[in-house]
């Protein structure tokens, strides 16, 4: 299997430790102020990459999907947070890797790509930006692309309740109760090293959209949202 050469930092022993320190101590935080519980741990793969694929209702997400697992995610965030050492520094350790901002969506794909080559889980918000609402928005089909070039599964992750705590645009962090449902996965094949087939991307992003509402339906009603 061909690797991208793209190279993702923070893959050190240092780094792995600084990350579990950090996510800990933000899971004890979180789980005082937002009270959030997990469901479905069971469906998540035992070994190996795959793709956390979580609904985006709110900038707590993204800690919120690094609590579904013990093992270390990943996940992308815009260049500009790299531009100050000490900043980026702290991201890196948190598993996120940077993106330039306006390039090509390419870029931004092989790094995820090399994310999956490395054998960590990578977070992907299939809706992109911060979404409203009860319904799953359309959906990009980069997780299916990103799946199909390495043959992995996506999870669906519905977190129910984000909204509430910290709403697009707003600097408050509120102190309401959230769920996080993990879904069953889709089980991707891999598809070869040539282009990929754009007709099985539609198909596994439609089924990405069912189970992902499904999910995250699953999670407001444990919250009551």
């Amino acid at each position: 299997m061909t690797k991208y050469r793209t190279t993702i930092a923070g893959r050190n022993l240092r780094h792995r430790i600084a990350y579990v320190l950090v996510r800990d101590a933000l899971a004890v935080l979180c789980k005082i102020w937002f009270r959030y519980s997990v469901s479905g741990r069971e469906h998540l793969p035992t070994s190996g990459p795959y793709i956390i694929a979580p609904i985006h209702r709110s900038n707590i997400d993204t800690p919120l999907a690094s609590f579904v697992t013990r093992r270390r995610v990943r996940f992308m965030g815009k260049d500009s947070l790299w531009k100050h050492a000490p900043i980026g520094k702290i991201f890196t350790v948190l598993g996120g890797f940077p993106v330039t901002r306006g390039s090509a969506d390419l870029e931004a794909l092989k790094r995820c790509v090399a994310v999956l080559d490395g054998g960590e889980p990578l977070v992907m918000f299939p809706e992109g930006t911060r979404q409203h609402g009860a319904q799953v928005h359309p959906l990009f089909e980069g997780p299916a692309y990103v799946a199909l070039k390495r043959g992995v599964p996506i999870v669906p992750v519905g977190i129910g309740g984000s909204e509430n705590v910290m709403r697009k645009g707003s600097k408050m962090i509120w102190p309401r109760k959230c769920h996080i449902t993990i879904g069953l996965p889709i089980t991707v094949e891999h598809g070869g090293a040539g282009r990929v087939d754009r007709q099985r991307m539609t198909e596994i992003t439609a089924e990405l959209t069912s189970r992902l509402q499904h999910s995250f339906d699953d999670a407001r009603a444990r919250v009551g949202d």
